[in-house]
């Protein structure tokens, strides 16, 4: 089984040594790694160059999901395995990618997860990658999605799909989540194994997570939500979640009235302590990966990420009312 390891890259000379050099490092007799360089401005493509490794150029910058395209159309492996360039693959993850596939024939693709040991050492960036190892490690293993940080799809699925949708510009991160509702409406089965893990190496400020998670996340995968009619019980779309989203915004809506009738700061209050109890295994896990004070710190940011993203799917749930079901994706249609 011939492996393909296809990595896209903008303008991320910093972590993409360490990336490919993890690639190299985790042994597969038969694979091949090529870089596709989604036009950067800077020496990227050389870096990987330099490191012996096959770099693809792209004209103009068009998104991760176009980059991949173009690299699954040039490699010839059976299985296309995608890693993002600010990942370090664990030493195992392709040779266990292998045996995946091998062992269910059956399977479409499979992804994991970022590991407990980010490499950034700042608050924000420690919460938001621990944050998404939680997430996938108590996820479905039998996925309604697909991830592309780290995930491999056997070529067959892919090409009968049509690969990643290049309607999706690079600031919209939604193509390997799309990818995932298209390979299971036809029928393919996806695998969240949770031992195939990679070291996320991006820093994050609070800015950039806000940014990031409200317009190349939140409103397009609410649209996506709304216009498949797909709503997923799964990874941070679950029940409790959901419940979650509504607590926050209600403790929101008591504080606004608490301006006119001050008893209602209890019930804000209330609201809020509701959603940290449903949210009691994530804490305890920061607690057991940081201690007490980082598992504290977390909370307002988890809190702030419900009220965010539960306006932004009310702002897209609102928007799709008003202008119909065939509204301009504005945020991921080129222009």
């Amino acid at each position: 089984m011939r492996i393909s390891i296809i990595v896209p890259v903008y303008n991320n000379p910093r972590d993409l040594p360490e990336c490919l050099s993890a690639i190299i490092a985790s042994p597969y007799p038969d694979s091949e790694i090529v870089v596709v360089d989604d036009a950067s401005t800077d020496d990227t493509g050389s870096v990987a160059a330099r490191m012996g490794i096959r770099v693809l150029q792209l004209a103009k910058n068009s998104g991760p999901g176009t980059a991949r395209n173009y690299g699954a159309s040039q490699v010839k492996g059976d299985i296309l395995f995608f890693v993002d360039a600010d990942v370090a693959i664990a030493s195992d993850a392709i040779s266990r990618v292998a045996r995946v596939f091998e062992g269910q024939p059956d399977l479409a693709a499979v992804f994991g997860s970022y590991d407990t040991r980010p490499r950034a050492k700042g608050l924000v960036s420690q919460y938001r990658n621990l944050l998404h190892h939680f997430v996938h490690q108590n996820g479905n293993s039998q996925a309604s999605t697909f991830w592309a940080g780290c995930g491999a799809v056997r070529r067959s699925a892919f090409e009968e799909v049509g690969g990643f949708d290049e309607k999706f510009t690079p600031t919209c991160s939604i193509e390997d989540i799309e990818l995932g509702y298209r390979l299971r409406r036809a029928g393919h089965r996806i695998l969240l194994d949770k031992a195939l893990q990679g070291t996320h190496l991006k820093t994050w400020t609070l800015r950039s997570v806000i940014l990031t998670d409200i317009t190349h996340r939140a409103i397009p995968w609410s649209r996506l939500i709304l216009e498949s009619g797909h709503f997923p019980e799964d990874l941070n779309l679950k029940w409790e979640q959901r419940v979650c989203f509504g607590l926050v915004a209600l403790s929101c809506f008591f504080l606004a009235l608490a301006l006119f009738r001050i008893e209602m700061l209890a019930f804000s209050a209330a609201a809020l302590v509701t959603v940290v109890v449903l949210n009691r295994d994530l804490h305890g896990f920061f607690f057991r990966q940081r201690g007490l004070l980082f598992a504290a710190a977390c909370i307002p940011l988890h809190l702030l990420y419900y009220l965010y993203s539960g306006l932004s799917y009310f702002y897209v749930w609102i928007t799709m009312r008003r202008k119909g079901p065939a509204i301009q994706k504005t945020l991921c249609r080129r222009q």
